[in-house]
């Protein structure tokens, strides 16, 4: 079953991938391995599994400004997200959606992570505003 939501682009570009999906906020500075790109942080549902490659869905950035510099190495060391599709938009999720070059959207029609769950194929196509969801079921 394919669904289809509408939303705005961060930052453009096209690309697909398998789905991790969390309801709780992502922190940069000492919530994710940039050598990796595993969320560290003890207490977050995600702990200890790598967003490397994957359209990583989540509800947006908490913490410091470190925000965008982690996010930034997760692009040079390879291990960045394929695409981030996130509710809340603020500074550190914007610099750090534009530093990781991409394709990046909030905004939604419908809120994305009632939408997504973990594992299903997503392929996020920001210049269009479009997000193509093909459940794992």
């Amino acid at each position: 079953m394919k669904t289809i939501l509408h939303g705005r682009m961060v930052v453009g570009g096209c690309a697909e991938g398998e789905a991790l999906v969390t309801s709780e906020m992502i922190s940069g500075w000492g919530g994710v391995d940039p050598a990796t790109g595993t969320v560290i942080e003890l207490r977050h549902e995600l702990h200890g599994q790598s967003f490397k490659d994957k359209v990583l869905v989540f509800p947006g950035a908490k913490g410091s400004s470190g925000w965008s510099g982690v996010f930034q190495s997760t692009r040079l060391n390879g291990s960045a997200p394929k695409a981030m599709l996130f509710n809340v938009m603020n500074s550190k999720i914007a610099v750090g959606a534009v530093v990781v070059h991409a394709p990046a959207m909030t905004d939604f029609d419908r809120d994305p992570l009632q939408l997504i769950k973990t594992g299903d194929w997503v392929r996020v196509d920001a210049d269009k505003g479009v997000v193509e969801i093909t459940s794992k079921d």
